[in-house]
């Protein structure tokens, strides 16, 4: 079986179920676990986001879909010579990934047409269906279904961690503009002990305002841009520090601040998600990132500006 995975969670899935060598080809995101990376990538952003700050692709993305151009292009050629069995693709988010409507004309012109398999989860429990759906689209229905059962015990096992007092929590997913987490954020903290006190569950992410962040009185602040690991979100949150002062105003208001590796933990629906209820039930039970590993989780300090890279 030749499989086509264009979503990073589900690429995880593939490699999950043993399958990683069956993979013709992925998005330019699909990067974890190691044993994916053979695999050609099919599809490239329109904006240079990897060296860009918050701002300027917020300025970019707005400026391509007012104008109705994609933020995504496939090399057609390439997924042409990838001559897939199995597609696996989303229609979550247009900002996050090719869509199927990008595909069409591609898909179209195979001379067999694929299994084509859209996911759109938008919360925890779909995640981890979209597991076994996965696992049956690439004839791996019983393992599909084992790796989902884990991740349900591992959730469970979380909830029967929690403190009596939930903190309340504000997730910011940008950080300019200001983004509050939606979809299954808000159930991650739920989950692993806290109360979201700005996203609303099962729905995109939403702007919010400096005001609102502060009405909603947090004891603990969660920075989590999409996409950016702890490293970048760690430098742009020290620029922002320097040439922002409602950055180090709240920074030096705010209880407690961490920042985490939204890329593998938070931004993708896949079974890392997991892995991130279990992060935020240590840093809710402990209010400290001391015991967990520096490029999951960071705190930061109140008390002095950030440097670019912490000592």
């Amino acid at each position: 079986m030749r499989i086509c995975s264009l979503v990073p969670g589900a690429t995880e899935v593939v490699a999950a179920l043993g399958q990683a060598s069956r993979l013709v080809g992925i998005s330019h995101e699909c990067d974890f676990p190691l044993s994916v990376r053979h695999a050609p990538v099919l599809v490239e952003p329109c904006i240079e986001a990897t060296t860009t700050d918050s701002a300027a692709i917020d300025r970019e993305v707005r400026a391509l879909v007012s104008s109705g151009r994609p933020l995504y292009r496939l090399n057609e050629r390439a997924f042409a010579t990838s001559k897939p069995d199995v597609i696996l693709t989303q229609d979550l988010c247009h900002v996050c990934a090719i869509t199927p409507d990008q595909l069409t004309r591609a898909v179209a012109a195979l001379p067999i047409h694929p299994t084509w398999l859209t996911l759109n989860p938008t919360t925890l429990a779909d995640v981890i269906s979209d597991v076994e759906r996965i696992g049956a689209a690439i004839d791996r229905p019983s393992e599909g279904k084992v790796l989902a059962a884990s991740l349900r015990t591992r959730l469970a096992s979380v909830q029967h961690g929690h403190r009596s007092k939930r903190p309340r929590v504000a997730c910011l997913e940008w950080l300019s503009p200001l983004y509050a987490g939606g979809h299954w954020v808000p159930e991650m903290v739920e989950l692993a002990g806290g109360s979201d006190a700005l996203g609303l569950a099962h729905h995109p992410s939403r702007p919010v305002t400096w005001e609102q962040v502060e009405s909603a009185r947090p004891d603990i602040v969660i920075l989590m841009p999409c996409g950016f690991s702890v490293d970048r979100a760690w430098r742009e949150l020290a620029a922002l520090q320097h040439t922002d002062r409602r950055w180090s105003s709240a920074i030096a208001s705010w209880p407690l601040t961490f920042v985490v590796d939204a890329a593998s933990y938070f931004s993708r629906p896949g079974p890392r998600l997991v892995d991130g209820v279990e992060l935020l039930a240590s840093i809710f039970a402990t209010g400290s990132a001391g015991k967990l590993d520096d490029t999951a989780a960071r705190a930061v300090p109140c008390s002095s500006p950030l440097l670019a890279s912490p000592l």
